[in-house]
């Protein structure tokens, strides 16, 4: 596997700390700021509207930009707003932060994706993968609970100073690694756009939506929900986050070992896993030992799916894959949007944590359910395609 390929995975565990660290930060923020906890949660969702913007948009302005080129302006802008967020003194500042740093860290997820997969051959597509996105699993298991552990005793903004410093160090192995000059096939714009007319293509976005849907409405409170719900004491949140990012790792390590021979078996694995959880948790959240096993199986199936929802859509897209890819990752954030607001709502009309888990439970039989649909449409075209020779006219 390429060197730049593990380069890219650390740039992604670097802006990723940020993404996901407020979900053990939320009672800080909430004080701090004088907001409530679902108010809270929505910096989380405001991370993730980012990504869904950024992902095309950048994709699109840097299409024909050296690859090298991009990846460093998005760390530069990004590296600005972990440093803004820190110094902010109100909400709409941080909220603003949050969008702006996800817009470009959501460019270089897409420029990356397409980078690590044209270095590798066809077959070797799911583990590139896996180790480029492995780059969020670490951060869930070292950057979220260090991020915790750092706003817990030293404030909330020194979680977001030691995320600024860990971009500039991988914004320092970005230009040390990752080649420069254009790539050897400049994209086109309008191929682009035709491979988006694939129909099959936004069935595998639904199921990228669902699925993160599905995880992120459980993770995103997580950390609230092990306190009000289950009852641990505020020391033991980065434990138990650390485990959901050890099941994260070892799930991921898995997934991109079969995606590449076995994409369905994988999806349908990891999003009935994610289904089966969240209801064993809505269930089981007031007893610690059974909510700190589940919190680690989620983390597992969900990240087993990564891979194979990543090279999926790459396959489909063909020889035009880089805006194909970016809408994916625009996908991955619809379910990190919507899974955190269907949860502020459930909790604001007095549900209670649990039913966070509940939205998790229907999320994912909804996202199994565009995988069969997408085996069953591929079994048609492949049984079309075989009759063609018959109805060809003999000569």
């Amino acid at each position: 596997m390429p060197f730049a390929v593990y380069i890219l995975g650390l740039s992604i565990f670097a802006q990723g700390t940020s993404e996901i660290m407020l979900s053990g930060l939320l009672p800080e923020l909430s004080a701090d700021l004088g907001v409530s906890i679902p108010q809270a949660g929505l910096l989380i969702s405001a991370f993730a509207v980012g990504m869904l913007i950024g992902a095309p948009v950048l994709a699109v302005i840097t299409l024909r930009w050296p690859r090298r080129t991009a990846l460093l302006a998005f760390l530069a802008v990004f590296i600005a707003a972990q440093v803004v967020a820190a110094l902010t003194p109100g909400y709409w500042v941080l909220f603003g932060t949050r969008v702006i740093g996800a817009f470009v860290y959501a460019g270089f997820w897409a420029v990356a994706a397409t980078t690590a997969l044209s270095l590798v051959a066809e077959n070797a597509r799911g583990k590139a993968m896996s180790i480029v996105a492995g780059g969020l699993t670490i951060a869930n298991i070292i950057g979220l609970p260090a991020g915790t552990a750092i706003g817990q005793h030293l404030g909330w903004r020194a979680a977001f100073w030691a995320v600024a410093i860990l971009s500039a160090l991988s914004m320092v192995g970005v230009a040390a690694n990752i080649p420069g000059g254009r790539p050897a096939t400049v994209p086109d714009l309008r191929s682009e756009m035709r491979t988006m007319r694939n129909p099959r293509l936004w069935l595998s976005y639904g199921t990228t939506a669902l699925s993160t849907g599905a995880q992120l409405v459980i993770f995103a409170y997580l950390g609230t929900l092990l306190i009000e719900t289950t009852g641990l004491a505020e020391g033991w949140i980065p434990i138990v986050l650390a485990i959901y990012g050890i099941g994260a790792l070892i799930g991921i390590t898995i997934g991109g070992r079969t995606s590449d021979a076995h994409p369905y078996r994988t999806l349908i694995a990891g999003v009935l896993g994610i289904a089966l959880i969240a209801a064993a948790l809505a269930l089981t959240a007031t007893s610690a030992v059974s909510v700190v096993v589940l919190a680690f199986l989620l983390g597992a199936f969900g990240f087993a799916t990564n891979p194979a929802l990543n090279t999926r859509v790459f396959a489909l897209a063909g020889a035009a894959p880089t805006l194909a890819t970016a809408v994916n990752f625009s996908s991955f954030n619809i379910g990190i949007t919507v899974g955190p607001w269907l949860g502020g709502i459930a909790i604001g009309a007095g549900f209670g944590y649990p039913s966070v888990a509940w939205i998790g439970a229907v999320l994912g039989v909804l996202a199994l359910g565009t995988i069969v649909w997408s085996m069953a449409w591929q079994r048609g075209s492949a049984a079309t395609s075989a009759e063609q020779p018959a109805l060809q006219p003999a000569h």
